[in-house]
Protein backbone atom coordinates (compact mmCIF):
# COMPACT_ATOMS: atom_id res chain seq x y z
CA UNK A 1 0.00 0.00 0.00
CA UNK A 2 1.31 3.07 -1.23
CA UNK A 3 2.37 5.67 1.56
CA UNK A 4 -0.88 8.05 2.65
CA UNK A 5 -0.94 11.88 1.42
CA UNK A 6 -0.24 14.36 3.63
CA UNK A 7 -3.02 16.40 5.00
CA UNK A 8 -2.82 20.19 4.72
CA UNK A 9 -5.44 21.18 6.57
CA UNK A 10 -7.90 21.43 2.95
CA UNK A 11 -10.43 19.24 2.41
CA UNK A 12 -10.66 16.95 -0.25
CA UNK A 13 -13.43 17.19 -2.82
CA UNK A 14 -14.83 20.63 -4.73
CA UNK A 15 -13.09 23.23 -2.31
CA UNK A 16 -15.68 26.08 -0.37
CA UNK A 17 -13.73 26.02 2.66
CA UNK A 18 -12.65 29.63 2.15
CA UNK A 19 -16.87 30.36 1.98
CA UNK A 20 -17.20 27.99 5.15
CA UNK A 21 -14.30 29.99 7.15
CA UNK A 22 -16.00 33.20 6.30
CA UNK A 23 -19.72 31.83 7.04
CA UNK A 24 -18.31 30.69 10.28
CA UNK A 25 -16.33 34.54 10.67
CA UNK A 26 -19.62 36.40 9.87
CA UNK A 27 -21.55 34.34 13.02
CA UNK A 28 -18.94 34.97 14.81
CA UNK A 29 -18.39 38.41 14.54
CA UNK A 30 -22.06 38.98 14.72
CA UNK A 31 -22.45 37.35 18.10
CA UNK A 32 -19.36 37.62 19.56
CA UNK A 33 -18.06 41.28 18.33
CA UNK A 34 -14.88 42.02 16.59
CA UNK A 35 -12.16 42.13 19.91
CA UNK A 36 -14.44 38.38 21.06
CA UNK A 37 -13.66 36.71 17.76
CA UNK A 38 -10.72 35.00 17.18
CA UNK A 39 -8.91 33.00 13.94
CA UNK A 40 -8.64 29.88 16.57
CA UNK A 41 -12.02 30.24 17.26
CA UNK A 42 -13.40 30.87 13.65
CA UNK A 43 -11.72 27.54 12.45
CA UNK A 44 -12.59 25.55 14.96
CA UNK A 45 -16.12 26.70 13.98
CA UNK A 46 -15.71 25.92 10.26
CA UNK A 47 -13.73 22.99 11.04
CA UNK A 48 -10.30 23.32 9.93
CA UNK A 49 -6.90 24.20 10.75
CA UNK A 50 -5.85 27.93 12.54
CA UNK A 51 -3.30 27.62 9.69
CA UNK A 52 -5.62 26.92 6.54
CA UNK A 53 -7.60 30.44 7.98
CA UNK A 54 -4.17 32.39 8.11
CA UNK A 55 -2.92 31.28 4.78
CA UNK A 56 -6.44 32.24 3.13
CA UNK A 57 -6.41 35.63 5.12
CA UNK A 58 -3.48 36.64 6.39
CA UNK A 59 -5.09 38.13 10.00
CA UNK A 60 -8.38 38.99 11.83
CA UNK A 61 -8.43 42.04 9.87
CA UNK A 62 -8.62 40.80 6.34
CA UNK A 63 -10.93 38.06 7.45
CA UNK A 64 -13.31 40.68 8.71
CA UNK A 65 -13.25 42.93 5.17
CA UNK A 66 -13.94 39.35 3.82
CA UNK A 67 -16.75 38.97 5.92
CA UNK A 68 -18.21 42.76 4.57
CA UNK A 69 -17.11 41.99 1.50
CA UNK A 70 -19.22 39.05 1.28
CA UNK A 71 -21.99 40.45 3.13
CA UNK A 72 -22.10 43.97 1.15
CA UNK A 73 -21.01 42.52 -2.26
CA UNK A 74 -20.02 45.85 -3.45
CA UNK A 75 -19.58 44.67 -7.36
CA UNK A 76 -23.06 43.58 -7.60
CA UNK A 77 -24.42 46.04 -5.61
CA UNK A 78 -23.13 49.26 -7.40
CA UNK A 79 -23.76 47.30 -10.73
CA UNK A 80 -27.35 47.24 -9.33
CA UNK A 81 -27.95 50.20 -7.94
CA UNK A 82 -26.60 52.29 -11.51
CA UNK A 83 -28.74 50.11 -13.20
CA UNK A 84 -32.19 52.12 -12.56
CA UNK A 85 -33.52 55.76 -13.24
CA UNK A 86 -30.78 58.08 -11.59
CA UNK A 87 -33.62 59.94 -10.09
CA UNK A 88 -34.47 56.64 -8.07
CA UNK A 89 -31.26 55.57 -6.56
CA UNK A 90 -31.72 56.85 -3.43
CA UNK A 91 -35.07 54.31 -3.33
CA UNK A 92 -32.89 51.45 -4.64
CA UNK A 93 -30.18 51.98 -2.29
CA UNK A 94 -32.54 52.16 0.74
CA UNK A 95 -34.38 49.07 -0.16
CA UNK A 96 -31.07 47.27 -0.82
CA UNK A 97 -29.66 48.44 3.01
CA UNK A 98 -33.30 47.43 4.48
CA UNK A 99 -33.19 44.10 2.63
CA UNK A 100 -30.11 43.09 3.84
CA UNK A 101 -30.87 44.10 7.61
CA UNK A 102 -33.35 41.84 7.55
CA UNK A 103 -36.65 41.90 9.86
CA UNK A 104 -36.68 43.51 12.94
CA UNK A 105 -36.93 40.18 14.71
CA UNK A 106 -34.72 38.00 12.31
CA UNK A 107 -32.14 40.73 11.50
CA UNK A 108 -29.44 39.48 8.76
CA UNK A 109 -25.76 39.22 9.08
CA UNK A 110 -25.16 43.53 8.19
CA UNK A 111 -26.59 44.31 11.68
CA UNK A 112 -23.96 42.11 13.53
CA UNK A 113 -21.18 43.53 11.41
CA UNK A 114 -22.81 47.06 12.52
CA UNK A 115 -22.89 45.99 15.91
CA UNK A 116 -18.77 44.92 16.05
CA UNK A 117 -18.03 48.64 13.97
CA UNK A 118 -19.92 50.30 17.69
CA UNK A 119 -18.11 48.12 20.09
CA UNK A 120 -14.61 47.92 18.05
CA UNK A 121 -13.09 51.49 16.64
CA UNK A 122 -10.85 48.91 14.33
CA UNK A 123 -13.99 47.50 13.03
CA UNK A 124 -15.57 50.86 12.79
CA UNK A 125 -12.28 51.79 10.75
CA UNK A 126 -13.06 49.04 8.45
CA UNK A 127 -16.54 49.16 7.93
CA UNK A 128 -15.43 53.01 7.26
CA UNK A 129 -12.79 52.74 4.77
CA UNK A 130 -14.94 49.32 3.19
CA UNK A 131 -18.16 52.31 2.38
CA UNK A 132 -16.18 55.20 1.35
CA UNK A 133 -13.88 53.11 -0.83
CA UNK A 134 -15.32 50.18 -2.20
CA UNK A 135 -19.18 50.68 -2.10
CA UNK A 136 -20.61 54.04 -2.13
CA UNK A 137 -17.04 55.69 -3.00
CA UNK A 138 -17.23 53.43 -6.22
CA UNK A 139 -21.06 54.17 -6.55
CA UNK A 140 -20.66 57.91 -6.28
CA UNK A 141 -17.61 57.92 -8.36
CA UNK A 142 -19.20 56.54 -11.21
CA UNK A 143 -22.03 58.77 -11.19
CA UNK A 144 -19.12 61.74 -11.64
CA UNK A 145 -20.61 63.69 -8.93
CA UNK A 146 -19.27 66.79 -7.57
CA UNK A 147 -17.52 65.74 -3.51
CA UNK A 148 -17.82 62.13 -4.36
CA UNK A 149 -16.02 61.30 -1.20
CA UNK A 150 -18.16 63.36 0.93
CA UNK A 151 -21.28 62.27 -0.92
CA UNK A 152 -20.39 58.54 0.29
CA UNK A 153 -20.07 59.59 3.53
CA UNK A 154 -23.21 61.53 4.46
CA UNK A 155 -24.95 58.20 2.62
CA UNK A 156 -23.24 55.83 4.74
CA UNK A 157 -23.98 57.98 7.90
CA UNK A 158 -27.99 58.20 7.09
CA UNK A 159 -27.90 54.39 6.66
CA UNK A 160 -26.01 53.21 9.74
CA UNK A 161 -27.69 55.48 11.62
CA UNK A 162 -30.80 54.15 10.20
CA UNK A 163 -29.80 50.33 11.06
CA UNK A 164 -28.27 50.79 14.29
CA UNK A 165 -31.66 52.78 15.51
CA UNK A 166 -34.00 50.49 14.61
CA UNK A 167 -32.04 46.99 15.08
CA UNK A 168 -29.94 47.65 17.58
CA UNK A 169 -31.51 50.75 19.99
CA UNK A 170 -35.25 50.02 18.89
CA UNK A 171 -36.53 53.24 18.26
CA UNK A 172 -40.41 52.11 18.48
CA UNK A 173 -41.52 54.14 15.81
CA UNK A 174 -38.59 52.98 13.64
CA UNK A 175 -39.72 49.09 14.47
CA UNK A 176 -43.45 49.44 14.19
CA UNK A 177 -42.45 51.35 10.47
CA UNK A 178 -42.93 48.69 7.16
CA UNK A 179 -39.30 48.49 5.54
CA UNK A 180 -41.65 50.43 2.41
CA UNK A 181 -42.37 53.38 4.26
CA UNK A 182 -39.07 53.80 6.02
CA UNK A 183 -38.00 53.61 2.28
CA UNK A 184 -40.27 56.48 1.79
CA UNK A 185 -38.91 58.68 4.53
CA UNK A 186 -35.58 57.92 3.54
CA UNK A 187 -34.34 57.92 -0.05
CA UNK A 188 -35.27 61.24 -0.70
CA UNK A 189 -32.69 62.27 1.88
CA UNK A 190 -30.20 59.63 0.25
CA UNK A 191 -30.86 61.12 -2.94
CA UNK A 192 -29.90 64.56 -1.88
CA UNK A 193 -26.63 63.10 -0.81
CA UNK A 194 -25.92 61.30 -4.20
CA UNK A 195 -26.93 63.30 -6.62
CA UNK A 196 -28.86 66.54 -5.82
CA UNK A 197 -27.26 70.19 -5.62
CA UNK A 198 -24.07 71.14 -3.17
CA UNK A 199 -24.92 73.81 -0.69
Amino acid sequence: MEGRARRTGRRPGTSTTREEIVSAAALAFSTGGYEATSMRQVAADAGVDPALVRRFFGGKEQLFSAVVTSVFQPEQAVAMLLDGPRGKLGERLAGYVLGLLGAVDRPGPVLGLMRSAATSEHAAALIREFLANDMLGKLTQKLGVDHPELRAALAASQLVGLAIARYAVRVDALIASEPGELIDWVAPTLQRYLTGRAP
